[in-house]
């Protein structure tokens, strides 16, 4: 097997390809169908004819949260911060905290204008983010007084369209600071037109799906931590789509790494946990045999984990495909229909 490095894993895109705005319709964004040697160019709304009735269709129902909110210290210096994670039964959040200099345990925020949080002291795996307490109910408060978190690289400021267009249609349970992107081209109409059975599972995409990779060996790279969970109906709904034939399609790289996570052991297990999956080229896939995603970042890690799902020069081919027939990239951008392929 071939080792690969960070380089390996760029790609020149034109500053033009990046999507800033969603397509007028979810269900009228294009569609690379990647699955066999030759792309093919395809609307998103054909899916329903390229999947089979034995077939399953997995989504994570996660739903996004105004995790963004404008304020300022006791001080008068101004502070952004980014909700990572609800404390579940609590008025705590972890969140990630932008000011000129760290607000100290003990002080106080004022956000949006409207209340204030605590600062109780640092937090997270590598104690890069604040543990903050609220006046009252986080979610109500983000709700109320937040931002829609959109991606860094999204220019404009969160407006009416992003509250309806940067969250999926069927999104049941908060917590996600960024959408399972692949989800966003699925609206009521192509839901009701799928010749196959569905299923669920919620992982809390964190901000850290950002962060890029700084070192040049990928091997020494550490992966943000999220939580997610798989209800028994699920894997009862995996192992049905097995016993009749059928192919377990992930729809979007968040419901995957949940699958893949849970299935480390073996034997998919359900259950709520915690994933910190780095997936690369050599992976031992156990679930999924199609999927369903957006473009990535060059250097991602999730252009990483669909190199190794469909192969490199698979990847390498196909990205150079989009580029050269303009297709729109990143979290507003368009989709690619993929099948698990082994690669030396």
């Amino acid at each position: 097997m071939a080792l690969y490095t960070l380089s390996d894993f760029d790609y020149a895109l034109p500053p033009e390809l990046i999507a800033q705005h969603p397509a007028a319709e979810r269900s009228a964004s294009r569609l690379l169908d990647g699955r066999g040697h030759t792309p093919v160019d395809r609307v998103f709304r054909e899916l329903p004819g390229l999947l089979a009735p034995e077939d399953l269709l997995v989504f994570n129902d996660t739903q996004v949260i105004k995790a963004r909110l404008h304020g300022r210290k006791a001080s008068g210096g101004t502070v952004e911060a980014l909700v990572e994670r609800v404390l579940p039964g609590t008025h705590e959040v972890w969140a990630h905290v932008r000011a000129s200099k760290s607000p100290k345990p003990g002080s106080q925020l004022r956000l949006a204008d409207a209340f204030d949080a605590e600062v109780l002291g640092r937090c997270g795996p590598d104690g890069g983010m604040f543990h903050l307490r609220f006046e009252s109910d986080p979610f109500a408060l983000l709700d109320r007084f937040g931002h829609v978190p959109l991606p860094p690289y999204i220019e404009h400021g969160d407006g009416a369209e992003d509250v309806e267009r940067y969250q999926t249609v069927f999104a049941a349970k908060p917590g996600a600071v960024a959408a399972p992107t692949a989800s966003l081209h699925f609206d009521a109409a192509l839901l009701a037109a799928l010749p196959c059975p569905r299923a669920h599972l919620t992982l809390h995409v964190g901000a850290g799906t950002f962060q890029p990779v700084r070192v040049e060996n990928i091997a020494e790279h550490r992966m943000h931590s999220e939580c997610f969970e798989i209800p028994p109906s699920t894997v009862e709904a995996i192992a049905a789509c097995r016993a009749r034939g059928g192919k377990v399609t992930a729809v979007g790289t968040t419901t995957l790494r949940a699958l893949e996570s849970a299935a480390r052991s073996g034997t998919l297990q359900a259950g709520a946990a915690e994933t910190e999956i780095f997936i690369t080229p050599g992976f031992e896939f156990r679930v999924v045999d199609r999927l369903i995603t957006n473009f990535h970042l060059p250097k991602s890690t999730l252009l990483m984990l669909v190199s190794a799902f469909s192969g490199y020069a698979h990847m390498k081919a196909l990205y150079a495909h989009a580029v050269q027939q303009r297709y729109r990239f990143f979290s507003y951008g368009d989709a690619m229909l993929l099948e698990r392929r082994t690669e030396a």
